[in-house]
């Protein structure tokens, strides 16, 4: 959908497979399955070259592009967990991949719910000049107990910090922002506060490496993305080692 754009679509349907549904179309054992469907209205795929995209690097891409191991490994891993990958395509229409993977019948209880996530109620001090990954944390932190307070501009974010430099328990900070990057704030910040609890977080690990990011002073290094679990057990490691 380079060129002409279209549209991505993913769902996921918990269904029974029975014995009628599997015979002669899957490989599957009769069962409650997870169904992951992702579809888009792009080229299509020739029926020469449909046979062959799970092999392993078999790409139509241009060199540069694509090794031809995401589909083989997304299909060894759905095999490994004991399900099952297929895909329908029309050319100029687009095409659909179907990912089915066994149902896991089990239940967990509220304690044991809250026992997994660690939470806290602290203020943390939240720096990302994405709005849209501002959003993702405060969202995940507030759902943690976690009072938060953000900024899309590192420059505020150390005038806010420099005016009261106790308020904030905790620095979570991107590396790469205009102005003043992660590593320069974290400086600034420790500067006027040296015991204070900063984590450093980038999507580009060439532009500084987890030994320099802690040599600088900082608690923690994480790589981008940062998923909900992830970050809630560093931001609570961090707390409590501090």
């Amino acid at each position: 959908m380079r060129e002409t754009g279209g549209v991505l679509a993913v769902s996921l349907t918990s269904l029974y497979l029975g014995s009628g549904e599997l015979q002669n179309k899957i490989a599957l054992q009769p069962g409650n399955y997870v169904r992951l469907e992702v579809s888009d209205t792009g080229q299509g795929i020739e029926k020469s070259v449909l046979n062959r995209i799970f092999e392993p690097y078999f790409t139509t891409k241009v060199k540069g592009e694509g090794a031809g191991l995401g589909l083989s490994l997304v299909h060894g891993i759905v095999k490994n967990m004991g399900g099952e990958m297929t895909v329908y395509s029309e050319v100029g229409i687009g095409t659909t991949f179907h990912l089915y993977l066994p149902q896991i019948e089990a239940e967990i209880s509220q304690k044991e719910a809250a026992a997994v996530i660690p939470c806290g109620n602290e203020h943390v001090l939240v720096v990302d000049d994405e709005q849209t990954i501002i959003e993702l944390e405060r969202a995940i932190l507030e759902s943690l107990g976690y009072k938060v307070t953000a900024f899309t501009s590192s420059v505020e974010a150390l005038e806010e910090f420099l005016l009261a430099p106790r308020k904030f328990d905790l620095v979570i900070t991107d590396m790469t922002m205009p102005h003043l990057t992660g590593a320069d704030l974290s400086r600034k910040m420790l500067v006027a506060r040296p015991d204070l609890p900063i984590i450093l977080y980038t999507g580009y690990s060439a532009i500084l490496s987890k030994e320099e990011a802690l040599s600088l002073g900082n608690k923690a290094f994480v790589m981008k993305p940062v998923m909900r679990d992830g970050l809630a057990r560093v931001v609570r490691e961090v707390l409590d080692a501090d």
